[in-house]
């Protein structure tokens, strides 16, 4: 599903992006927490009052979401790299005991959809890197 170094540019992130479909069909896009979670594989979002906030509602009630995380981690020379993930959202109201400002809710995304660029060949100009795009066989 994720490549090697998918994985690790996942695991030393912390902070994405994710777009999930509202009641009257316009698009909400959030910064959110997340963590890779290897045995699923999937994508598992957090936050501080994630249950009773629009993206969760909106998770639960059409079970699609987009997420992306992006950086530059050099200016000179210029390097961008970016993973997008699309697939469908489960939401989980107890996935985890709460602790502190998180409730324990979880938007879990499974991929469906993986873009990515600039992370399996870091080096390479981002005028001469392709992305890399596929669809992921559901396992469930």
């Amino acid at each position: 599903m994720f490549t090697p170094a998918e994985i690790e540019y996942l695991t030393t992130q912390d902070l994405g992006r994710l777009a999930t479909q509202q009641p009257d069909g316009t698009l909400q896009v959030n910064p959110v927490a997340f963590t890779y979670n290897p045995s699923i594989p999937s994508l598992d979002i957090t936050g501080a009052g994630l249950a009773a906030s629009r993206k969760y509602r909106n998770a639960a009630a059409n079970h699609r979401a987009a997420f992306v995380v992006d950086d530059r981690p050099s200016l000179d020379p210029m390097r961008v790299r970016f993973l997008e993930v699309r697939g469908r959202a489960e939401v989980l109201p107890a996935a985890f005991e709460p602790d502190g400002h998180l409730d324990g809710a979880v938007i879990r995304i499974h991929p469906e959809r993986i873009i990515s660029f600039g992370i399996d060949d870091p080096d390479k100009p981002p005028m001469e890197t392709r992305s890399n795009n596929r669809d992921v066989v559901r396992r469930d």
